[in-house]
This record gives structure tokens, sequence and C-alpha cells, in this order.
């Protein structure tokens, strides 16, 4: 911006400024200036007359707080002021001019004030990069996981497929939402299929949708996830649970843009961003038959690994504070923190479950414990108690301190000690569905597991109890 109040010096400023590819805009008084800032427009470098008609241009500097931070000013007088100068820079100024001005002077500070200020928001940039500890629903702020961010910021703007791989709990879904949310796909839907949580013989018509009466049960047309995704993203969890037969479609899928309901004789055209995730070995997975070498190839545009729990070091700490910190608002207990020995659990254990076993171990300390100080125990330790025989911890979610090793159903008092550590996990795992009326997606969260693992606990309960006797659990 050139804000001068004599017209052929600020034509003469503005045409030398654009013949050098500058784009420029012309305030002739320090209303007009402040006009053009307050409307929201911003400016590399401000050449600023100190005698304007309106104002006096040091008054105007030091009345416009912040615009120094925002934008490189040079000041420009006509009187050679040694201490007007001085008073400007110490104002912030970048620099000052002296009328007359030669072209090459103009130039020249100008180029150095913008290439200044570019390093300085570069500069800034990296600052809070390596500073921030928060990214789309990921809590820490180790190495590994700011390189996960500037990872995810790098491939977001792009249409290519990513393949998110990472233990379980890690937060690939998360990841997938953060691709999502970072990109130009923001606004459109972002719609998730696990695939190892739906039965084989449903899969095809959940991801591409099929027409009423295409097969038994089939009452109405279904979209498909694939068509509700249309213009969003389409997340593809545990892919490496599909079906060998269905990755042949979902290849022609990825190579056509095109989806075909089952049930239908057309094709339709849908625009997709695809984000896929497995906890497996993709490449052990393509050797071992049981995934397509092309699809794989297909989908793996961009790789993207999540580090277990155990590489993040203090993030640990950070991550239980906050689902502390959540947790007890939710379950409206006091705002507190964890003992010294829950601290010096947080740093030792390795937690294979990753962030999903922290979550579980921080919500089973609230719900258990009446605060503001907070024990922790891991599920490991707590399995390892029931395996013994010896009675559940206090902060385990089936432990009634008042009735040793049992677990209260339905208002009567069962006992446990007597029942294997599978009877047990069913007798969860039947009333965490029992409390969700039969919906298994949210028993799963509830309990902190997968539903595909409850899917497959339950055909396996079938499978015997067709041929053999119903456990004690039962």
């Amino acid at each position: 911006m050139v804000v001068e109040d004599t017209p052929s010096l600020a034509l003469v400023y503005a045409r030398q400024l654009e013949h050098a590819g500058y784009e420029v805009q012309v305030a002739d008084n320090g209303a007009a200036m402040r006009g053009l800032i307050m409307s929201g427009g911003t400016f590399d470098a401000v050449l600023l007359d100190l005698q304007l008609p309106d104002c006096d241009g040091l008054e105007l500097l030091s009345g416009m707080v912040g615009m120094t931070e925002r934008t490189k000013v040079i000041v420009v007088t006509s009187d050679g002021s040694i201490d007007r100068a001085v008073q400007a820079t110490k104002l912030g100024a970048y620099d000052f001019l002296v009328k007359p001005i030669k072209s090459d002077r103009l130039l020249t500070t100008v180029r150095n004030a913008i290439d200044h200020m570019a390093l300085a928001r570069s500069m800034e940039q990296v600052r809070r990069e390596n500073e921030r500890d928060t990214f789309h629903g990921f809590v820490g702020g180790s190495p590994c996981m700011r390189a996960v961010y500037r990872s995810i910021e790098s491939v977001a703007q792009s249409r290519a497929t990513v393949f998110i791989t990472g233990e379980s709990g890690t937060g690939k879904e998360v990841a997938a939402e953060a691709i999502h949310l970072s990109g130009p796909r923001r606004d459109k839907p972002f719609i998730a299929v696990n695939c190892g949580a739906i039965p084989e013989a449903l899969l095809e018509s959940e991801l591409f949708g099929h027409r009423k009466g295409a097969f038994t049960g089939a009452i109405d047309n279904h979209a498909g996830a694939a068509r509700s995704a249309d213009g969003g993203t389409l997340f593809l969890d545990e892919i490496c649970e599909m079906d060998i037969k269905l990755q042949v479609k979902l290849l022609r899928f990825l190579q056509t843009g095109l989806v075909q309901p089952v049930g239908a004789s057309t094709p339709q055209p849908v625009d997709v961003r695809v984000v896929c995730a497995t906890n497996r070995d993709p490449m052990r997975e393509v050797v071992e038959g049981r995934f397509r070498e092309d699809l794989f190839y297909r989908l793996a545009v961009i790789p993207l690994h999540l580090p277990p729990l155990r590489e993040r070091g203090d993030d640990v700490e950070m991550i239980a504070r906050a689902f502390l910190r959540r947790f007890t608002k939710e379950e409206g207990k006091p705002a507190g923190r964890f003992d010294d020995a829950a601290l010096a659990f947080l740093r030792k254990y390795d937690w294979p479950g990753n962030v999903r076993e922290l979550q579980n171990a921080v919500r089973r300390a609230v719900v258990l414990n009446p605060g503001p100080v907070y024990p922790l125990q891991s599920h490991g330790q707590v399995a390892a108690s029931m395996r013994d025989g010896r009675p559940a911890p206090v902060d385990h979610p089936f432990a009634n301190p008042s009735a040793g090793s049992s677990v209260r159903e339905n208002g009567a008092v069962l006992d446990i000690a007597g029942l294997t550590l599978e009877e047990v996990e069913r007798l969860a795992i039947e009333r965490a569905i029992k409390d969700a009326d039969g919906n298994l997606p949210l028993a799963a969260r509830k309990l902190g597991v997968n539903s595909s693992t409850l899917y497959r606990k339950r055909e396996r309960w079938e499978g015997k109890a067709d041929g053999e006797a119903p456990s004690k659990a039962g």
C-alpha cells in the first residue's frame, strides 16, 4: 500500500512498484489507509508518508496496534529529520526513506522488507509446528507425531489415495478424519466403513448400495457408502479383512470412479477421495495371497504410518491428562490428578493397546474412584488378576468391593470366581450388547474394541451353540 497525499508522487511510486511485479493500492490520507486495513486488506509492505493532510504519520503508526507485526512499514519523510526516523523505527517501522526517492532505492527497500516479512512468517510457521501438541483430534507433541501432522497437511490437498498403517488403537480413523478436515473436501461427507465389522455377504451392499428386491431383506433402495461420500472422503478401515472377490470390485471402482449397486443394471459416477487403513502388514498379506497386489499398489499411493504409543515419549502423560479432563467432566466427577503411582505407571508401561487402552484405563479410573486423585491400572493387570483367581482390583469394571469376585446383573450378584476368562469375557460382551439395546458398534465403543471383534466372537459362540452345551456365562 502506498500512503501518499500528493497524487503525482503516489502515481510514480505505484507505477514503479507495479512494473517490478507488485500489486499496489493507494491511499491519499490516514483515514483511507485505516479503511483499507479495516476492510480486510492484507499488505506485505506499506509505504507511509509521515506528513498527511488529516493526521501525523507517527501518530497513525502508534495508533494502529499490531500493524507492524503483520506488515513491514517503510516511512517516508521530506524533511530528512533523523529524530522522526528514529521515532518511527521505535514504533516498529522497518526502514525509512527521504524524499526525493530514487527508483532503485525504493525497489530495493520494498524488496528487502517483503523478503524479511516472508522469512518471519516462515519462521513463525516452523515455530508453531514445533510447539503444537494437538491436531484435529490428536493429542501429542512428540517429534514423530509432529511429523505425522506435517504429512497429513501435505497429503490433504491431493486426491491421491492414502494407505494408513499402524497398530490397533493408534488412531487410524482420527488420521483419516484429519486428512479430510485439512483438505478442500472438509465441508463434504466423511463416510467410514469398517470392512472387518460387516459380514462378508453384506459388505458389497454397504459399499456400493443395492436396489430394492436385489436380495432377501432388500426392502428399500440403499445408496451405499461410496455414493453417500460423493464429493467427500470414503474411509475403508480394516481393508485387509475384505474378501478377495470384493477386492476385484473395489479395484474396478477405484480405476473407473463408477459404482454399480447390487441389482442395478448401469453403473453411476461418484467423486470420492479414498483413504484406507489396516493394523496388519499389507505386504505380508499380499505375499501370502490374502490381498491383491494390484489393489495394494492402487491404494498405497501415499503411505502414512502411525507410531505406537510406546514410541511417543511424553505424549502418554499429555494424552492421559486430556482423557482425565474429559471423563471427569462427562461423569460429573471432581477435576483432579493422577497419583504418583499412576504417573510412574504411565511412563513405564508399554501400552500394547495404544491410545485405546490408555483411554479405557483412564475412564475406568474415573468411573470407579471418587476423586480428586485417580489411580491407573492396565487391562493386562486386570486380566491377570482374574486368571489367578484373585478378587478383581477396585478399578476393574466388574468388581464389587463388598462382594469380592462378583458382578451384579439385573440386581442379582453373580459369582465369577469359578468362571474361565473366556466365560467372563462373554458375560461382559453380552452385558454390553444388552445395555446398548443390541447395537454392536455402540457396545464395541463402550468396551473399547473394534466392532469386528464382537461380530467374530458372536459367530464363534453361535457355532458352538449348535453342537455344544452353553457355557456357564451363557
